[in-house]
């Protein structure tokens, strides 16, 4: 039997522990704009993002990422800037890609981006989206490189990963990568390459008509961002041949 001093207590403990839970309900976590999640916890937190991200096959969430350095996780960041939020500031030399989101704030990604050779810069704008877009290589890499599919099927094995965002007026995309060790380093053709966790989010965000300022690798040597210029820069001989050896 129960008696008076027993339930008393039993409801000071209930009493406690809805207190503990609202307290923890309400933490820091509900300043995040459009249910922003810490990265590397997807699929244990649920965010507006979450059904796309259980697209991802296991690997994505299983430490294939806990290797890359601190500095390139996702985060909100401050970043003074005159460019209006929601445009996407391309750091190509601090492999940075910024998400303005106004009020000298933006969310930070870490990325890869062209090789010695191989990196542009310009103004430009989103012009097409696409959920696990399909690869059909350029004829130019298939000149070099004959022995690649003419088609490879959108899915976790597909270079291009998760999400895709084309840049109008180039040949270039932002995309997701099945190579995470390669963030941060200068790996591709051109192309800017985002964790997929990460191009999902950055997805979620962007529109067609997004505008894009890539800066360029040496800021020093010219303006810091030369409008429409969307060509590789001059290649050498070596930059030639490290790219026979790209497909992305």
């Amino acid at each position: 039997m129960l008696t008076t001093g027993k339930i008393h207590g039993m409801s000071l403990t209930i009493a406690a522990t809805l207190a503990t839970v609202v307290v923890f309900q309400t933490g820091p976590a509900s300043a995040d704009p459009l249910g922003f999640a810490s990265p590397f916890n997807f699929g244990r937190s649920e965010t507006v993002f979450a059904p796309a991200m259980r697209q991802l096959p296991k690997e994505a969430d299983d430490g294939l990422t806990s290797d890359i350095p601190a500095r390139l996780h996702r985060n909100i960041v401050g970043y003074p800037t005159r460019e209006a939020p929601g445009t996407i500031v391309i750091d190509t030399p601090n492999t940075y890609l910024y998400y303005v989101l106004g009020g000298g704030k933006a969310i930070r990604y870490g990325i890869g981006v062209g090789r010695e050779g191989f990196t542009w810069s310009g103004v430009k704008a989103i012009e097409r989206k696409a959920e696990w877009p399909d690869w059909i290589p350029p004829t130019e890499m298939l000149q070099r490189q004959p022995y690649l599919p003419r088609f490879m099927a959108g899915g976790p094995g597909n270079p291009l990963g998760a999400r895709a965002m084309y840049i109008g007026g180039t040949v270039y995309r932002i995309h997701g990568t099945n190579a995470p060790t390669t963030i941060g380093k200068q790996v591709s053709s051109g192309c800017i390459r985002m964790l997929n966790e990460d191009v999902i989010d950055l997805y979620a965000r962007v529109n067609v008509g997004t505008k894009v300022v890539v800066m360029p690798m040496h800021p020093g040597r010219g303006p810091s961002v030369v409008q429409d210029q969307s060509v590789p820069a001059t290649r050498s001989a070596a930059a030639n041949v490290a790219r026979a050896h790209g497909v992305y």
